[in-house]
């Protein structure tokens, strides 16, 4: 018995459309709910929602379930932060703020064990082995895995395509909020010159053959970027969702007297 496959993962290598969905309310039912829609992955946020190890872990065992594949944003590109994630279960980690090919490179041995990276060794005590259920975890683990980098600004697009290169590295997954803050549009990712840039981006990632993503809410622009090769594209939150949504609703009646 081996590693589960890394369908997310294969897909990709396919070149293979996925859409996919934020989750940042730290609720094993909304993820559910959202598990339930249709989409191909979920992130589970570990950077910006208050998702700590518990509730990652309780939305990992919900989405188990289901012909859904999460993703965990880890806080940082911590080696001991990627080991958790990976331990409780997640087979793909985005990790954020990526702005070298040397980054990368470490990132990618903080996902395989020895003698390809540096992972620690703790399978017995982890759900990602069944708790040691799976006895060639170890030995086919490294495969399963998938590390998505964030780059999010303007230093990391201008080695993009070097990063995208690393091996081990699956896709490179494209930040325009945070490059809107860096090219100084904070709070502005839809400006034009953000959007060229990401674009930009795009087009250098797919050219070294690697998957691009990014994460937009701006229907339209979601479109433009999967006409110009973004693979992977998550298309907004469960917070944007419930937020807009509520606000839709109430604004149908009268203001309270």
């Amino acid at each position: 018995m081996t590693a589960h496959l890394n369908g997310f993962k294969a897909a990709l290598s396919a070149s293979k459309l996925q859409i996919g969905l934020w989750l940042g309310l730290t609720s094993p039912v909304t993820a559910e709910v959202c598990a339930t829609a249709g989409y191909d992955w979920l992130v589970i946020d570990g950077e910006h929602a208050p998702n700590d190890v518990p509730a990652m872990l309780s939305q990992l065992q919900v989405l188990a379930a289901y012909d859904v594949h999460p993703v965990v944003r880890t806080v940082a590109g911590e080696t001991w932060m990627i080991k958790q994630a990976l331990d409780l279960g997640a087979q793909t980690v985005l990790v954020p703020m990526v702005e070298t090919p040397e980054a990368a490179a470490e990132l990618v041995r903080a996902t395989r064990y020895p003698p390809m990276g540096c992972r620690g060794v703790g399978a017995a005590l982890a759900r990602a082995s069944r708790y040691n259920r799976i006895p060639d975890y170890l030995a086919t683990a490294n495969d399963q895995v998938a590390l998505i980098v964030q780059v999010e600004s303007r230093s990391a697009l201008a080695q993009v395509a070097e990063i995208a290169a690393v091996p081990g590295v699956d896709g490179v997954f494209i930040g325009p909020a945070d490059l809107a803050a860096d090219m100084g549009f904070l709070g502005d990712p839809s400006a034009p010159e953000v959007r060229a840039a990401v674009l930009s981006a795009i087009r250098a990632i797919t050219r070294v053959g690697k998957p691009a993503g990014l994460l937009t809410s701006d229907r339209s622009f979601a479109m433009e970027c999967i006409a110009e090769g973004a693979v992977f594209v998550a298309v907004g939150s469960d917070v944007g969702l419930l937020t807009s949504s509520t606000a839709a609703l109430r604004s149908g009646f009268p203001k309270s007297i």
